[in-house]
């Protein structure tokens, strides 16, 4: 019986590096990326080839989900993206109800491009909006204005889409709790499918972190907590339920590809900076994007596709490549899992690692069932609304828990 796998594929390029990204992506002026567009050819080949590295092993599994990332990929021309997932089938075995999603941004799909994805067994698309509000927009040096995402909006709805997820950021510089409001009654008028809401994070190296207007203009702390318990309101109200602490969804559209990385499932990552958990090894790829093609365009000129996987040369794009402890892993596992509100199950936990849920994390959950913040239902721990509310500060003590 075939296991399953979920794989994701980054595409770094974007046509301009917002202010608060500290993703790995390179704008269209970034002096690593040349404006004939080699660079991005030589990287698509690249990404095929490292999809064609794993045909050895790659009988003994069926693609569950697939995830293009990035960056933009919309940015990618018309065949590309259908280049790279016709690849990734001739390898693996691709189930036929696999969620298949790309991320675009508004102003860079056209009709053609959606005509392909959806050719290309494409199923999902994510649109980042971010805000409705064109100055909120023009604060995070985003490319586009609503009204571009309208028209995405539209074209892929158009071209046939029915699974549409929307991301939106909340607390940005000079937002207030009314037009972050105004923002999630314009994305409800859409009716998407799934709609996910990240409140803004200023990241250490971000041109954000350095720009002493931009974080004057930040909202304060209560209304960005105002925002947040908003969120959940309003989406709520709409028919929205909420499965993680920052994702809402339509019932029977939550993000199977995000699920994967919550449950701890196996996962294999294409592309530079991608992450892998694989066969019990965490790796990921080199950062360095001329590193990857060169080696690359080595390995696939000295061997073989049968003969490629895991040697040496290909090995040595991986910038961590290791063997992960059963701690580290019943840490993790509580960790993500504990995102959802489902939650995570004793049961689970015992098979997976041979070790009860409570032997290990009994004290600090039974703390938090005391205090009204978790609870047990039937062997399902899960946060309560007044526990994922303070989530973050909960998760924390999980991650010292173990010291103790």
């Amino acid at each position: 019986m075939r296991k399953k796998l979920s794989i994701y594929i980054h595409i770094p390029f974007c046509v301009k590096k917002c202010v608060y990204c500290d993703f790995l992506s390179f704008g269209a002026d970034d002096p690593q990326i040349n404006r004939s567009g080699a660079v991005r050819k030589a990287y698509v080949q690249s990404i095929c080839r490292e999809l064609l590295s794993y045909k050895s092993i790659s009988k003994d599994y069926i693609v569950k989900t697939i995830f293009i990332g990035g960056g933009t990929p919309s940015i990618l021309l018309p065949g590309e993206i259908m280049n790279i997932l016709a690849t990734l089938r001739s390898i693996f075995k691709v189930d036929e109800e696999a969620e298949i999603t790309i991320e675009v941004n508004p102003g860079t799909l056209t009709a053609i491009k959606a005509a392909e994805y959806l050719a290309a067994g494409i199923n999902r698309m994510s649109i980042g909006l971010q805000s409705a509000h064109n100055d909120e927009l023009a604060m995070l040096g985003r490319i586009h204005t609503y009204e571009q995402f309208l028209t995405s909006y539209q074209t892929a709805r158009d071209a046939g889409f029915r699974n549409i997820n929307v991301d939106l950021i909340s607390a940005i510089p000079g937002q207030t709790l009314h037009s972050y409001l105004d923002t999630l009654e314009r994305v409800l008028k859409c009716r998407p499918e799934h709609i996910s809401s990240y409140s803004l994070i200023v990241e250490d190296g971000t041109p954000l972190a350095g720009d002493q207007k931009l974080l004057s203009k930040l909202p304060d702390e209560e209304t960005d907590r105002e925002m947040y318990e908003a969120t959940g309101k309003v989406l709520e109200m709409s028919g929205y339920k909420r499965y993680e602490i920052s994702n809402y969804a339509k019932p029977g559209y939550e993000c199977r590809h995000n699920i994967v990385y919550w449950t701890m499932d196996e996962y294999i990552g294409i592309g530079i900076g991608a992450a892998s958990f694989f066969n019990g090894r965490r790796y990921s790829n080199t950062s360095d994007i001329k590193q990857y093609v060169d080696t690359m365009e080595e390995v696939f000129e000295k061997r073989s596709i049968d003969e490629a996987y895991r040697i040496p040369e290909l090995l040595s794009i991986r910038h961590i490549d290791e063997t992960v402890d059963i701690d580290t892993l019943m840490e993790e596992y509580v960790i993500f899992g504990l995102r959802m509100t489902r939650g995570i199950s004793a049961a689970d936990f015992y098979e997976r690692f041979g070790h009860s849920l409570y032997d290990v994390y009994g004290d600090i959950i039974r703390g938090y069932v005391a205090s009204g913040h978790m609870k047990d239902e039937k062997g399902m721990v899960c946060f309560t609304r007044k526990g994922i509310d303070v989530s973050n500060r909960i998760l924390v003590d999980f991650l010292q828990d173990k010291d103790k």
